[in-house]
């Protein structure tokens, strides 16, 4: 690609890329409240001055937190980071009319914003019992500093970066020098080793790829260590401040010369020592110059006094000459300071020739290293490559791309980073991959490299089993690297909200909890977990309900974890829906971020018939189904799905393909031999329960030889037959499975049990989780001869009075025509016989009568109960008002017709989850969703019409009278 060529595409695309940006300000601006902007992340609304204070060097910084006296404890999901410029404003809004001062953000938490103001000469002042806005600016000076540079390497010829201009646009191949080396850093392994000597050897351009845990700072450390012991001058960048403050710390470490370039309130407390600013208050020139500011600051004092006009142009001249000399000993100063280190370091934009580099000359740097080079505009490593001969790009194209706003821009290629595409114009000529990690188990990084990385990572003996923590139980959630919690046909559908980029899941977040509260109580600390979502508003939801219980835990969004690492982490991907819809999710490199951020455990939670539709995230599940443990929601909420709700076999079918065969074969493995006792412990039972168990205990050994479908329906049909055996077997009154049936064996018993007609009941909690199965209660003649209508509402179907009156007149004609019979019979016989049996018939008599009373008795009863309330001692007539229950089947007067009131609430919220679930659709509150306009958007559009019609107006020309006549 010609260096004309590719200058003027990247310019048109940055100025797409401007536009969209400004674009997105506009309508922020114009169309959405600030309470959506918060919703978005970019403001942050009614926060209060929890503290002032006067440091960094002059600077104030003052901490900004929530209103903790209403009970706000934790601010609202944001984006705001250290280096990010913000703007203050009082509660009239986020206007320049409200505007207090701007600053840059030096610190954030999840309870506080630390922000840094730059004193005016009047001096910032703060209301400290007023509430305030914050909201984050656009800054364009990114923008200016990526198109100067772009513009000075199309027209550059001679200089330090010629060759290296050459080589990186394909004009010129890369060239290599072979030299001894004596490591630094003794430890490193051999892939790294390769890699620093490979950097060495190359004239012009080496690239590092360093995947997750692969120690790739630790080998830009070592290469710029060898740099220096060579006499070289380096220039170390990265596009962000952090990945900036972590190799100054580590080069600080081992001693060598570094300067941190960059606004002080950008760096960490730590290596602000090693700041231009610091150094400069420490050199030998700093009181010169602190005596020249003051002698300009009284020179204007005394202008200000003179009236004469003589006198005033004395100070005037007094006053350009003391800045002369200020400008000069500063420029010398700052110069001195440079040119004494051996390795500088800032930002991608930090090194523009328009900041204190300007004092140095254009052939100082020999080498330039670029770190996180993946996550960085090509544009913005220009600001830095033209400075020096040779360059080093690190990072891990896999990972995170850098953030843009255009997505036209980005297809067009605006997206593709300088490491991308010299790999894919060298290939691996130019590249030195790193494959030994050092952070996952080797269960959680087999995905990972298999998927991103060609299978060419390698866990390294320190890390590749490890599992336990000092301090930490062994219990079932701390031995399993991999985790899946599986929501699917459990309910769990994503919340339904008007902003498509923000979505929730509750039913996640419930289930977080549970895991988080069981990692606690084994003696994880909240310090070494990490609960990622994609999602603002599930990290909010998340905060709401674990930030109080947990202060320490850390829960934010996958971007906010890139480049961090945590004993064990949380993910809950959210999406749950009937289109397998999963939306940004879809970037697969977001997804390899946030899975390898976990060292010992990853825990997934999600929808796998929604998440499945995506190729990359089917692999992952596929993946933790075979090689890690896999759960359902069922174990975590017990009243997720009413028990007497079964699919049907389609659905049952799709929903259980991803997860039941694993499932079953994950969790009838062997024990862990470190397992306690108690974990290991069957329910109680009855006797059949033996049997249960040795039945299973043949299964688990048959199932290797079969095919996944085969083992579904072979356990299914080994339930049925247990509980069929049960049925026939009497003396049993119920049935109870061990404890060691899984998930999905638990779901067979369910779904048969209700075919059957069985009552069916989980008891226990993890381990000691069992169901059981029983016969339905069955009411006695005795008791259903005289139903008491003021009894408590058993939900059972009532009397059919047609039934019952067709068969009363049966009786009626069968006693007829026995009473004919009879005395057709007596007739014929002769009067001693008569007599004899006269006594006997009238007894018979009087025993049929009385039946037919009591019958008479139980129809008028039946016919009273349909009369009044079914509720318990209520008489109220409901033969003109009532309601018949659709649970019960029983009539209600008006005041005890909902079924929470009489009984059947259980039933209701069952019959409304099932439905839920079905439909795929959750409604907040009763009744249809709200579909009416936002009222900032309707009166924007008020706006609009009004504007449209008043420009009509005004162009519509007057009626001419002459011609009318």
């Amino acid at each position: 690609m010609a260096v004309e060529q590719f200058v003027s595409k990247t310019l048109e695309l940055l100025q797409e890329e401007r536009e969209a940006e400004i674009e997105e300000t506009r309508i922020w601006q114009e169309n959405i409240s600030l309470k959506d902007l918060q919703n978005k992340g970019v403001c942050l609304l009614k926060l209060q001055i929890g503290s002032q204070s006067t440091g960094l060097y002059g600077r104030t910084v003052v901490v900004l937190e929530p209103r903790k006296h209403l009970g706000f404890l934790s601010l609202p999901s944001n984006s705001f980071g250290p280096g990010d410029i913000v703007g203050l404003y009082d509660t009239g809004g986020c206007t320049p009319a409200s505007q207090i001062g701007t600053g840059i953000v030096t610190r954030v938490s999840q309870v506080s914003i630390s922000v840094a103001f730059d004193d005016s000469n009047d001096g910032l002042s703060f209301d400290t019992g007023a509430l305030h806005n914050l909201l984050k600016l656009a800054n364009d000076v990114t923008y200016k500093r990526m198109k100067n540079a772009l513009n000075t390497l199309n027209g550059y010829s001679n200089g330090p970066a010629a060759n290296l201009i050459n080589v990186l646009f394909g004009d010129s191949k890369p060239s290599m020098q072979s030299q001894p080396i004596k490591f630094f850093n003794s430890n490193l392994d051999d892939s790294q080793r390769e890699a620093v000597s490979f950097t060495l050897s190359q004239r012009e351009l080496a690239v590092i790829h360093g995947p997750p845990g692969t120690g790739k700072t630790t080998t830009v450390v070592e290469i710029i260590l060898q740099a220096v012991k060579q006499g070289q001058k380096v220039l170390c960048c990265a596009p962000s401040n952090v990945a900036v403050d972590n190799l100054v710390e580590r080069l600080a470490r081992c001693k060598a010369k570094v300067l941190r370039l960059g606004h002080p309130a950008r760096l960490l407390e730590s290596i602000q020592k090693h700041s231009l600013d610091a150094i400069l208050a420490q050199s030998d020139n700093a009181n010169i110059i602190a005596d020249i500011r003051k002698d300009i600051d009284k020179a204007f004092v005394s202008r200000l006094k003179m009236r004469e006009k003589g006198e005033r142009v004395n100070f005037k001249r007094e006053i350009g000459e003391l800045r002369k000399e200020l400008k000069s000993r500063e420029a010398t100063a700052i110069s001195q300071i440079l040119k004494r280190a051996d390795v500088v370091l800032s930002t991608n934009t930090g090194a523009s020739g328009s900041g204190p580099l300007k004092f140095l000359p254009a052939e100082h740097f020999d080498w330039v290293v670029i770190d996180e080079c993946a996550q960085a505009l090509e544009s913005s490593c220009w600001i830095a490559l033209l400075r020096a001969r040779k360059c080093i790009l690190a990072g891990d194209y896999k990972q995170l791309p850098p953030t843009i706003k255009s997505q036209k821009a980005a297809s067009k290629g605006l997206s593709l980073s300088l490491m991308e595409r010299l790999i894919q114009m060298y290939g691996d000529s130019v590249v030195r991959m790193l494959t030994v990690q050092y952070r996952m188990n080797s269960a959680i990084m087999n995905w990972a490299s298999k998927e991103m990385y060609q299978g060419r990572l390698t866990a390294h003996s320190s890390v590749e089993r490890h599992l336990d923590l000092p301090g930490v139980a062994c219990v079932e959630e701390t031995s399993t690297p991999l985790l899946l919690i599986d929501t699917a046909g459990c309910g769990l559908s994503e919340m339904e909200v008007t902003d498509e980029q923000s979505k929730g899941n509750q039913g996640e977040v419930d289930i977080v909890e549970l895991h988080i509260k069981a990692l606690t109580e084994a003696g994880v600390k909240a310090k070494d977990i990490a609960v990622i979502a994609p999602y603002n508003l599930q990290v909010d939801l998340l905060r709401q309900k674990l930030s109080a219980r947990h202060p320490e835990l850390e829960i934010k969004s996958v971007d906010g974890f890139q480049g961090r690492e945590k004993e064990a982490v949380v993910l809950s991907l959210v999406r749950s829906n009937r289109k397998g819809v999963v939306g940004f999710l879809a970037e697969d490199r977001r997804i390899n971020v946030a899975v390898t951020r976990a060292r010992r455990h990853i825990a997934v939670v999600c929808d796998t018939q929604t998440v499945q539709t995506h190729a990359f995230l089917k692999s992952l599940i596929k993946h933790m189904t075979e090689f890690g443990e896999v759960r359902t929601a069922f174990e975590y909420i017990q009243d997720i799905v009413p028990q007497n709700y079964t699919r049907d076999h389609k659905d049952t079918k799709a929903n259980t393909s991803a997860t039941s065969s694993t499932s079953t074969k994950q969790k009838v493995k062997d024990q862990p031999p470190n397992r306690s006792k108690q974990q290991q412990k069957k329910c109680p039972g009855s006797s059949s329960n033996e049997n249960a168990a040795a039945t299973e205990k043949h299964t688990k050994s048959c199932m290797t030889a079969l095919t996944e479908e085969e083992q579904k329906k072979n356990r299914c049909a080994e339930i049925r037959v247990q509980v069929e055996s049960f049925l026939k077997d009497l003396s049993q009154k119920e049935l109870q499975f061990p404890s060691s049936f899984n998930s999905h064996d638990r779901l067979l018993v369910h779904q048969i049990a209700e075919e059957l007609g069985l009552v069916h009941e989980s008891k226990g909690e993890g381990k000691d989780r069992c169901i059981m199965v029983a016969r339905p209660l069955v009411s006695t003649p005795e008791k259903e001869t005289i139903p008491n209508p003021q009894s408590e509402p058993m939900c059972q179907p009532t009397l059919d009075l047609k039934s019952l009156h067709l068969d009363r007149m049966k009786r009626e004609q069968q006693k007829r025509e026995e009473h004919a019979q009879k005395k057709q019979q007596q007739n014929n016989f002769p009067p001693a016989q008569a007599q004899s049996s006269k006594k006997p018939k009238s007894a018979k008599g009087k025993n049929r009568m009385k039946a037919d009373e009591d019958f008479d008795t139980l129809l008028d009863a039946v016919i009273k109960a349909e009369r009044v309330c079914s509720f318990v001692r209520c008489k109220a007539s409901v033969l003109m008002l009532g309601q018949l229950c659709l649970f019960c089947n029983r009539q209600y007067c008006l005041s005890h017709h909902i079924p929470e009131i009489h009984g059947c609430g259980d039933k209701a919220k069952s019959h409304a989850r099932m439905r839920i679930s079905k439909e795929g659709v959750l409604y907040a509150g009763s009744g249809k969703k709200d579909k009416s306009m936002d009222p900032n958007k309707k009166a924007y559009l008020q706006r609009k019409l009004d504007s449209k019609l008043k420009d009509m107006s005004s162009q519509r020309k007057p009626k001419n009278k002459e011609n009318d006549s």
